[in-house]
């Protein structure tokens, strides 16, 4: 029987450029590329360190993506390299129909 991953949904590579807006005031927006996305998150690679629970807004406009999310974690990877797992507040189909 296979062991239990944690993850619900499948996700996908998808090279979409993404920006993620922190709702607190003061701090700039990060543009980056997914590792991975699923219909209700991502896993991105980020330069500085996250909050989990922060609230964002995950913007991309190729795709016609604006929708909330939150920091569910900030792992460091490298110096200044941190993955990031975003959980959104909708779900988006539009980033890929291999679900």
């Amino acid at each position: 029987m296979p062991v239990p991953t944690g993850r619900i949904e499948k996700r996908i590579a998808r090279a979409v450029s993404v920006e993620v807006r922190p709702d607190d005031e003061g701090m700039p927006e990060e543009r980056t590329l997914p590792e991975d996305v699923s219909p209700h998150g991502a896993r991105v690679l980020m330069e500085r360190e996250w909050r989990p629970g922060q609230q964002v807004m995950v913007i991309s406009p190729k795709e016609g993506v604006r929708a909330l999310g939150q920091i569910v974690y900030c792992e460091l990877l490298a110096e200044c390299r941190f993955a990031v797992g975003l959980e959104l507040s909708v779900r988006v189909e539009s980033w890929g129909k291999s679900y």
